[in-house]
């Protein structure tokens, strides 16, 4: 069933990355940035930069206000209860790191078990079996649904006492397939676990409420949300924070430090060693402020429609497998019998249409669904139906090159 089609609107114009022409199908690896996200980057790395937390002069002290604005900001995107709930961090797989070697290291010993899907990303993957190794906890596998989505009916069934964290992404960078989330916290709570959510996918698209998701931990990263790179968010439920140790130590994130002891600021400065990327945390205001402004109910809408548009076109191609659910979330992953995905991509590059081809950081979600790698367009809030459009028509062509 198709997605119903929101009120036209063209957002293309405030994307200056976005030449003439050219069909940018790849916002699932990173968005392009709009112009109000460009001109508060350069404004605060221009006329308005200062170090923050330390000067006691004007200018440090407004950086400071913007900094601190920003994350309160990030609290407000994600219906977070308090400011002091968000960290911020390099991107999604610094916090996914953090946790895991912050809650993982005090929290995990030997027989414990973590619980992840066959749909997840390598940063959700890596992080716990390096805490498994230090930990000696193990490791279960969530299977898919013939849809290619979590299956949480598994999930359920295969929890009890001895699972301590669940770890699962909110929608998929392959699949496009949304999680039921507020079911796994469920279940995951039911046994006494706590439940992380990769939210890198979900946050440029759906709009996020922690509370009602019922998650413990959750994580997104700027760049895929049309801000900068090398910025994210880590946030965690108050309590949980304050009994978490150190990921680093430096500055920033100490009370008194004495070479015998050092003690340690509360949450959220305590895991913020060092300068923070100050600039990035002002581009994901502006970033957020700008997607707020559009609005994530749109943006889903419209993702979802262009989604299901390119599904329909797609079926006509008989040489194609896709791959993921109907309803999925602005992503749509395919192959085409004997052509290999870097060779879709390389002839779409020709006609101008811009995709991702390979494992998508997902190798054992590769494994599973019996392929090498896939080619994947994923869609923006500046993506249309001329973009749809030449896809096809450049598939067709690449149907055409090896008959």
């Amino acid at each position: 069933m198709n997605a119903e089609a929101p009120v036209t609107r063209d957002h293309r114009a405030d994307f200056s990355g976005l030449a003439p022409g050219w069909s940018y199908l790849d916002s699932a690896a990173t968005a392009q940035k709009p112009a109000a996200v460009i001109d508060a980057v350069a404004r605060a790395y221009g006329e308005e930069y200062a170090t923050v937390h330390r000067g006691v002069y004007a200018r440090s002290a407004t950086m400071t206000e913007r900094y601190e604005a920003a994350r309160a900001r990030a609290a407000r995107f994600i219906g977070a209860g308090s400011a002091d709930e968000i960290v911020f961090v390099r991107g999604a797989t610094e916090g996914i790191n953090l946790v895991a070697a912050s809650w993982g290291g005090a929290n995990l010993k030997p027989g414990d078990r973590i619980v992840l899907s066959a749909l997840e990303h390598h940063s959700n993957i890596v992080p716990w079996q390096l805490i498994a190794e230090r930990t000696g906890a193990a490791i279960d596998v969530v299977p898919l649904t013939p849809a290619q989505g979590i299956d949480i009916d598994a999930l359920e069934s295969m929890l009890d006492e001895r699972h301590r964290i669940v770890a699962l992404n909110h929608v998929s960078n392959v699949t496009g397939a949304v999680a039921d989330i507020p079911r796994a916290a469920r279940a995951a709570h039911a046994v006494g676990a706590k439940l992380l959510v990769d939210g890198c996918q979900a946050a440029p698209r759906l709009p996020v409420d922690v509370d009602a998701l019922g998650a413990d931990f959750y994580v997104f990263s700027g760049h895929k949300l049309y801000g900068p790179t090398g910025i994210g968010v880590l946030w965690a439920r108050g309590e949980i924070l304050a009994e978490m140790p150190p990921y680093q130590g430096g500055g920033s994130m100490i009370e008194t430090v004495t070479f015998e002891q050092s003690t340690y600021a509360p949450p959220p400065a305590r895991f913020e060693a060092g300068t923070p990327h100050i600039v990035g945390a002002v581009g994901l205001h502006a970033a957020m402020d700008y997607v707020a402004g559009i609005g994530l109910d749109w943006i889903d809408a419209h993702e979802r429609a262009l989604a299901a548009e390119t599904r329909d076109a797609l079926r006509g191609i008989n040489s194609l497998t896709l791959y993921g659910p109907e309803d999925g979330s602005g992503i749509v992953s395919f192959t085409m019998e004997g052509v290999h995905p870097h060779d879709i991509a390389t002839i779409l590059d020709e006609e101008q249409v811009a995709i991702r081809a390979g494992h998508h950081c997902c190798q054992p979600l590769m494994m599973t669904l019996d392929v090498p790698a896939t080619a994947r367009a994923s869609f923006g809030i500046y993506s249309g139906a001329a973009d749809v459009e030449k896809l096809v028509k450049g598939l067709e062509r690449v149907q055409r090159i090896f008959g």
